[in-house]
């Protein structure tokens, strides 16, 4: 039957929780264990989502958790936010004096308030800075005005997954950090990349209400669905001559201000999410500059990172690495109830030697070593051309502090990694459904469209069910077939030994809009 939950031992599914907003009545919502995750009057909806599911399944066994930074993320940070079975409500950003502990360049930001490209955090020897304590911005003043979210997250072997709520000012925050080699990046991520982000968002709102647009042109600064960095293309021209009247004359002004301050924030908010993910790097390596001789292992670890976040009716993504995040929407001119007319759209890149565009730019980085790509891994090492971490394929100090089979020989020209990210834009409509939010374990077993329709079909039938945590039956069903077994068996190998058949995997699912479509598709776990 399909949807039947078959994994019955809670060791399986590590990560199970959902979520689903109120009704434009106000109807409360139940987490997976019945309890209630939001009560109160009626809310308006100011979001264009409805309900999230997420789930993680484990293949690779790991360590519980982990020690870096004296202990504080493992023992301090990650257990106040983990929630790994349902929403909770916390502060919305109940640790910024952690990140002063943490933190080796946050305080520079502060004096650094304009949103330019952050240093090139590839630099073999980028320095850190002193920490210092520092003073947090309000956040009664940011955009996001929550002072409370609700919060959910966990791991699952090396995978770690968080998503972060406030229905009530319309924004969702989802996170993906697929860790490899160990998961201490990951963690360091889940411990302290939300954080940080929120926190030039608040220095982001900042400088908007400082800065108001002016000219006498509206530029485009980006499109929706594609990538930071193209060209400003120049839209419309404010010309009195072409107006009737000094009215409307004035309001296409306010139009054109209007327009340019819209793309201007969102160019923003993608910026925000770039150099927060570059202070991350640094200050992780910095910790790893400080543990590696305790700790060699710590300079191959890395994490791949995936970010969504959703404000408003315009969805922002963030990349690095193979985890993808696909939209499923609906061609406008045709039946919008017929199976067949829903579209995978894939968000993000897919950062590995097999994309062409990233093996040609690995190769053209690279021009006085002839052999940057070795079996189909940077130098040997990684398929992914960028991730977060791995020391030792950016910096030769942290390859020189690891031996044998481990160290990579001929680091010419280093950093062979990236970590700039993929960033995009897309302006949700009435015509997007869902989108599908998964680490590269999900589409090793399944490709964009047979997701999209896997999970289409399941939330048709069991509108109040979990479709995250249905396509992870699903792949198992899948991944025992492949390897001769019966899912039974599949699921009684222990972790380590079955990343032979499937590696950690971690899906989210949200489901999009207010209108008949997503009315039944509810997902309260």
């Amino acid at each position: 039957m399909q949807g039947e939950n078959f994994i019955n031992s809670e060791r399986e599914i590590k990560v199970s929780f959902g979520y689903q907003c109120n009704s434009p009545r106000g109807i409360p919502c139940s987490a997976a264990n019945g309890r209630e995750i939001w009560s109160g009057s009626e809310m308006p909806r100011t979001g264009s989502f409805s309900c999230l599911s997420g789930a993680a399944l484990s293949a690779n066994a790991t360590l519980a958790n982990t020690n870096i930074c004296n202990g504080v993320i493992g023992g301090e940070i990650l257990p106040s936010l983990d929630s790994p079975k349902s929403f909770r409500r916390v502060p919305s950003s109940p640790s910024l004096p952690r990140l002063d502990i943490l933190s080796s360049s946050l305080q520079s930001s502060i004096s650094n308030l304009s949103c330019s490209s952050p240093s090139p955090v590839d630099s073999p020897e980028t320095d850190s800075f002193l920490l210092k304590p520092m003073s947090a911005p309000s956040r009664t003043d940011s955009f996001l005005n929550a002072m409370e979210v609700q919060m959910a997250g966990g791991a699952a072997g090396e995978d770690r997954v968080q998503a972060v709520c406030s229905e009530e000012n319309g924004w969702l925050f989802c996170a993906i950090y697929d860790g490899f080699n160990g998961r201490d990046a990951a963690d360091f991520l889940a411990g302290t990349l939300y954080e940080t982000i929120i926190f030039y968002f608040t220095l982001l709102d900042r400088e908007s209400k400082q800065n108001v647009p002016t000219g006498n042109g509206c530029f485009e600064y980006f499109h929706d669905d594609s990538l930071v960095g193209n060209k400003a293309k120049p839209t419309s021209r404010i010309d009195g001559k072409n107006y009737a009247s000094a009215e409307s004359l004035m309001k296409k002004t306010a139009d054109c201000k209007m327009e340019v301050s819209s793309d201007s924030f969102r160019h923003g908010v993608l910026d925000s999410l770039q150099r927060a993910l570059s202070q991350a790097e640094n200050d992780f390596l910095y910790m790893v500059e400080q543990e590696m001789e305790d700790r060699p292992d710590l300079v191959s670890i890395g994490s791949c990172v995936l970010v969504v976040f959703l404000h408003g009716n315009v969805m922002y993504t963030l990349n690095l690495g193979d985890s993808r995040a696909v939209l499923a929407t609906y061609d406008d001119a045709n039946d919008m109830g017929r199976t067949e007319k829903l579209k995978a759209i894939q968000l993000t890149d897919i950062h590995t030697v097999d994309n062409e565009v990233e093996r040609t730019r690995l190769l053209h980085e690279h021009p006085d070593d002839s052999m940057p790509v070795v079996a189909g891994k940077v130098k040997g090492k990684l398929k992914v051309t960028r991730a977060f971490g791995v020391g030792y394929l950016k910096k030769k100090k942290m390859n020189d502090a690891v031996m044998g089979i481990i160290q990579v020989h001929n680091l010419i020209s280093p950093p062979y990694i990236s970590t700039e990210p993929s960033l995009n834009v897309h302006t949700i409509s009435r015509s997007d459904h869902f989108v599908i939010i998964g680490s590269d374990g999900l589409f090793d077993f399944f490709s964009n469209d047979e997701a999209v329709k896997l999970v289409l079909s399941y939330i048709s039938s069991n509108p109040y069910g979990d479709p995250a945590k249905f396509l992870l039956e699903q792949l198992v069903i899948k991944a025992a077939h492949s390897a001769g077994f019966s899912k039974e068996e599949l699921m009684n190998i222990p972790a380590g030994r079955r990343r032979k058949y499937h590696d950690d995997v971690t899906v989210m699912v949200i489901i999009l809009g207010t209108n008949h479509r997503t009315s039944k598709a509810s997902t309260c776990v």
